[in-house]
Formats: C-alpha cells, structure tokens, sequence
C-alpha cells in the first residue's frame, strides 16, 4: 500500500504556550496532539478559545491537531498563514510539505519542503518527506538522497526504511525493497503498513516478476505487470498472477481498474 501514513507525522512535543485565561494549558493541549489524545486535544482547544485564546499559539495548535488528524486541507491552510509571519521556520515548512503531499500538491510540497531541507536544524521528517516528494516525481537520484539523509539523522526511525523500501518497489527492485523493509521491522514491526509491504516484496520476489526499466512511465511499467499476470493465470502460475496484478495495483495508474478486475478473477478461480 502506498504510504501515505508512512510520513510519520508524529509532532514533537509543542514550544510551550501561554496558560488560557480559564486555566487551560495550551501546552498541555499540544501534548495531547503530540500523544495521540486528539479528542481530548480538541476538547482542550475548544474551552481556550471559548474562554477567549487567540492568535498564533492557538492556530499553531489548530494546524498541528488538523495535521493529526486528517483534516490535511485544513491544516495546509493553516500552515500558509503562518508561514506568513515566518517564512524559514523549519517545523512550519515541514508540516506544511507533509500536509501538500497528503492533498496531492506535490509540487507546492516539495517547494516547501526544499526550503525546510535547506535551513539549518533540519530534520529526519523533513527529509524523509522530502523523499518521498521525490518519489511522486519519478526522481529516484533525488529520493535516494533525501532517505539516506533521513537515516543518518536518525537511525532508529523504522519510517526511513520503509518509505525508501516502498521507493525501490515503485521502480520494481523487488529484493532491494524486502531488505529495507526487513530492516524497518527490525526497528519497529508496527509501523504502519510495513506487513503489508514484506508480504508483496517477498510475493514479488517468489514470483519473478519483471522489473521497471530505465525510463518506463508508472502507466507503462503497471501495463507489463498487469500483462504478466495475466500470461502467468493462462498458464496456472496463479501466485504469479496474485503478485503481478497486486503491484500493478499499487501503482495506482491508469490500468488499476484493468488489473483489479483480473486479480478478482484470479480470487474466483481459486
């Protein structure tokens, strides 16, 4: 699957912010978010702002919990104002790239997240994103730069590997993809998605399945596949089939419906 979750927000904990004038810890909200506790988060932002907290610490702390929890147009918004007032801020780029990405601006995403990559203190998120931007590209030299980054920041980040694997799969190195995987399990098993990816890196290993070839658009590569598996069905290769027509799926091209169809097929046969 492809690995939208794998950005791995995951929000440090919030600069601390001022107390509401009912008490409530704006800290104590983002906390909350940094947590996981989004419903408790909410809750907590909904009595500041009725107790009359404004400005930048609240809609810091909006952003982030939209961020959290979803709401990713949201949250981009909210991002751009406050890049207004803060151009180079790292943290704001950041997110904001990882917000753009998740809605489909890939290109507002990389340029935001160039510019968090380019400033001192980045971090592993940063160029982790980055890479994947890299990714929606085709632009493997640009994504291959950006995770070896992100894992030389952080090592013990199971997100790195795991986004880099799902790299080499969208170019068809199915082994290089299992070892990286197997790498990120290693580091933390429940990452999520990262099962699912073993299990079609080693499917697409067993089964041999073509690799993309140098210059191959994703519409042309998820053809082959597609076309793979359905020569491997008509000779009774059906584990074969599964694999092909699952990573032309994957691609999320033009031919999904196409290769949808046959491994439900397959499925039916069984």
């Amino acid at each position: 699957m492809i690995l939208v979750a794998a950005l791995a927000i995951a929000l440090a904990d919030p600069v601390p912010a001022p107390v509401a004038s009912n008490g409530v810890s704006l800290a104590e909200a983002g906390r909350a978010i940094a947590g996981g506790r989004l419903d408790q988060a909410k809750e907590m932002l909904g009595v500041a702002v009725a107790a009359g907290a404004r400005g930048e610490p609240v809609d810091r702390l909006l952003a982030d919990l939209a961020l959290a929890r979803g709401d990713h147009d949201q949250a981009l918004n909210l991002y751009r104002a406050l890049l207004v007032a803060h151009p180079q801020e790292v943290l704001l780029l950041e997110r904001a790239g990882i917000a753009a990405l998740r809605v489909g601006r890939v290109a507002e995403a990389t340029a935001l997240l160039d510019r968090a990559t380019q400033a001192p203190g980045a971090g592993w998120r940063s160029w982790n994103a980055r890479g994947v931007a890299a990714d929606r590209h085709g632009r493997w030299d640009e994504a291959d730069a950006a995770y070896e980054k992100a894992a030389a920041l952080d090592p013990l980040r199971a997100e790195v590997p795991n986004n880099q694997g799902w790299s080499l799969m969208l170019r068809g190195q199915w082994a290089d993809a299992l070892v990286l995987f197997e790498r990120a399990a290693a580091i933390d098993p429940k990452v999520p998605h990262l099962f699912n990816n073993i299990e079609l890196a080693r499917a697409a290993v067993a089964a041999d399945l073509p690799r993309r070839v140098q210059g191959e658009s994703e519409e042309q590569f998820a053809e082959r596949l597609n076309d793979a598996g359905v020569v491997a069905a008509a000779s009774g290769q059906l584990k074969r089939a599964e694999a092909a027509f699952a990573q032309a799926i994957e691609l999320k091209s033009r031919w999904y419906g196409r290769a949808a169809e046959n491994l439900a097929a397959i499925g039916a046969a069984k």
